[in-house]
């Protein structure tokens, strides 16, 4: 059986795109964005719920776009890609994980 892993957010970014380097000196850049989601309450009283997201691109032309100041903090975009956990241990050992 075949599986997805597929994933649209549309929101505001909560700071400004980050432009870094790999250590083999490959460009990508991280920016956190927040998407909304409304509730209606069983009294009728509408509340809106933030959810906060890491995301972090390989794309050259989105590294191109944040290296020209274009992801700026609250900006409203669009982002399709996929999922990925990744994981590491800091310097007393304990294991760190974050899904991207």
């Amino acid at each position: 059986m075949r599986s997805v892993n597929q994933v649209i957010l549309i929101g505001n970014l909560t700071r400004d795109a980050q432009v870094r380097q790999t250590p083999q000196g490959i460009s990508y850049i991280t920016w956190g964005m927040a998407t909304n989601r409304t509730v209606v309450t069983k009294s009728g009283q509408v509340n809106q719920i933030a959810e906060f997201h890491e995301c972090a691109s390989f794309k050259p032309w989105i590294v191109r776009l944040a290296e020209k100041g274009a992801l700026r903090k609250g900006k409203y975009i669009y982002v399709q890609g996929h999922l990925k956990t990744r994981s590491w241990d800091d310097e007393s050992g304990k294991r760190f994980y974050r899904t991207e």
